[in-house]
């Protein structure tokens, strides 16, 4: 409940006080209350119920959801360099970013919407939520080192008691206003935007609010699994949701001067204290949440080959998906309390979270049509008429948050540019330097002919040199020889390599091929949820007849330094660009887990 759910959970703090914001221009009169509680009831039930629980969550990658696994999922189907892969490619890419602006969105509206509850307690708190909400999140952020479990261990509680308050404060108003059941009638929603009295684009744009976080469900697919998250949603989320917003409604159609924090009002007033701490602790909760998620996303990003490798500290000795990624964290923080004091309010922040939510959403809807297409198999006419009807909501609520983009819109776009550029480059610039590599590169077969004739003098031990071409000599092999004109007795050429599925069985990790005199080829496979322990890997080997004992096996790495070439394929400014994204990159020894004593960099330098 807390990680699936802590996002959509806490929207109820600031979607119907949204909806009545004055940039909106809706009075609260009955027939706008209805036309609102409305436009939510179906946002809910068509995006977040049909869409994804019912069809988006069937699209999994061996288990595991999300808009990274499900491009690596498609990208099977799709050929290698056609237009189609590298649209898919680019959408996989902005989705990515997209999924780091909820990162900074996020924690930033949560924390805002709970600690402005203190201005309904008492005026005196005004003009200190900023401050409060950048302490605490600071706090949040600097915990996030000691790792989630033992906070983790609170998540269910806290949220447990959250959705039965949500559900309780909705009957609540209920009774006292029942009448706005009627608001079930999805006419009041339609008639509310053909009424002309409000600009549609703008109110869709706060109803937009209600539905965020919907992709978390299907992004912690793996985590939990398609049946409980479904289970959960239906008999418990769904019903707290629907019954807090309508009771929200029931307020406002007994008191229109509620509006002013209807989800705070909602509540007695002797219990408007506990439900802030309440609150605030089930935003904390949701940020949690989707901080952990930009954790998860860098290493996958990492794995595929968009993001250079960064440092990735495990939490957990039980639980792998338990990570910490201290750039991330620091780079979070500051965007996070960026984003605190430059727009002051939960209110001010509502366009640009909704334009990182949509966004995400419609490159789902693309790249999940061409899964149930293609790869689930279904018929063409049936998935076409159910995926054009989630676009166009999709597209209606993402154009009504692009309206905005001078009144914020415009952070999860600059951030969402910024990041693709950055993937792109260092995709492209990675691609270039191994065909640079290919070009002048001695076949294997050669140096297996000069051991063979014994030209070359042999030295004990064990060496293992990294490559991410198992056919031709390394680099790193090539220096060797020409300095110390040596070779170990035992040789082997490790690739490790990333597959596109989430992870790789055990039994099938390990390639081992035994060549002549001394020399192997080894290959490591791991999915893009899964991270590679190499001296561990190795000492599998012995069941393939090859031994690397640990004090007597030295590994060979190549340490490129990169220099710009004026006659480069990128362009002078993406090319350093790249250059400075590999000298930021983690080095392989501490990436691959390998020994510090037992490495051996030789550098090269390479024009880019």
């Amino acid at each position: 409940m807390g990680v699936v759910f802590g996002d959509i959970g806490t929207s109820p703090l600031y979607t119907i006080r949204q909806c009545f914001d004055p940039a909106v221009g809706l009075k609260v009169t009955p027939e706008t209350v209805l036309g609102v509680l409305s436009l939510v009831f179906w946002a809910i039930t068509l995006v977040v119920m049909v869409k994804y629980v019912i069809f988006i969550l069937r699209a999994d990658n061996k288990g595991e959801g999300g808009v990274l696994a499900l491009t690596a999922l498609a990208l099977k189907q799709a050929v290698p360099g056609s237009w189609l892969a590298s649209a898919m490619i680019g959408g996989g890419m902005l989705g990515a970013a997209f999924f780091y602006g909820d990162g900074i969105l996020t924690p930033a509206i949560s924390v805002l919407g709970a600690v402005e509850g203190l201005e309904v307690i008492s005026p005196i708190f005004n003009g200190m939520t900023v401050p409060i909400a950048a302490v605490l999140l600071v706090g949040l952020f600097l915990a996030q080192s000691n790792g989630t479990a033992k906070v983790g261990a609170l998540f269910g509680p806290v949220m447990g008691v959250w959705f039965a308050v949500l559900a309780a404060l909705g009957v609540y108003g209920l009774f006292r206003h029942p009448g706005v059941l009627a608001a079930l009638d999805p006419r009041y929603g339609i008639d509310l935007l053909m009424a002309g009295h409000t600009h549609p684009l703008l109110l869709l744009g706060a109803v937009v609010l209600a539905i965020t976080g919907a992709e978390a469900l299907y992004a912690d697919m793996g985590h939990f699994g398609r049946a409980t998250i479904r289970r959960v949603w239906i008999v418990f989320v769904w019903p707290a949701l629907i019954l807090n917003y309508f009771g929200q409604g029931a307020l406002l159609l007994s008191d229109p001067t509620a509006v002013e924090n209807p989800f705070y009002l909602l509540a007695p007033e002797i219990l408007r204290v506990p439900l802030l701490l309440l609150a605030t602790m089930a935003a904390i909760i949701a940020s949690q949440a989707v901080i952990s998620g930009a954790f998860s996303v860098t290493s996958q990003a990492v794995e595929l080959g968009w993001l250079p490798r960064v440092r990735i500290r495990h939490t957990s000795a039980r639980e792998a998906g338990q990570i910490y990624v201290p750039q991330i964290n620091a780079a979070l923080m500051v965007g996070v309390l960026a984003t605190v004091v430059g727009f002051e309010s939960s209110s001010n922040l509502a366009y640009a979270y909704g334009i990182a939510v949509t966004g995400t959403m419609v490159i789902t809807t693309l790249i999940g049509f061409y899964y149930f297409r293609r790869i689930a198999k279904w018929p063409l006419i049936p998935t076409a008429i159910v995926v054009a009807i989630f676009l166009t909501i999709d597209i209606s609520f993402l154009t009504s948050n692009l309206t905005k983009v001078l009144e914020g819109g415009w952070l999860p776009i600059a951030v969402g540019f910024a990041l693709v550029v950055l993937m792109e480059t260092w995709r492209r610039g990675r691609k270039l330097l191994a065909e640079q590599f290919l070009d002048g590169a001695v076949p294997l077969e050669t140096l297996l002919k000069q051991a063979a004739d014994q030209k070359i003098q042999r030295v004990k031990g064990a060496a293992v040199f990294l490559t991410a071409n198992l056919d031709v000599v390394p680099t790193a092999l090539l220096h060797n020889l020409k300095h110390n004109q040596v070779l170990h007795k035992r040789v082997a050429l490790l690739r490790v390599s990333t597959e596109d599925t989430p992870r790789v069985p055990l039994a099938e990790q390990l390639k081992v091929e035994t060549l002549t005199n001394g020399f192997a080829r080894i290959e490591i496979r791991h999915g893009f949820m899964q991270q590679v322990d190499v001296p561990e890997q190795l000492e599998r080997c012995r069941t393939f007849g090859l031994d690397f004992p640990p004090m007597e096996t030295s590994y060979f790495v190549s340490r490129q330094t990169l220099v710009h070439e004026h006659s480069s394929k990128m362009p002078a400014w993406q090319s350093r660009l790249f250059i400075l994204l590999m000298d930021y990159a983690l080095g392989p020894t501490e990436y691959f887990q390998l020994p510090p004593n037992r490495v051996v960099e030789l550098g090269t330098k390479t024009e880019v």
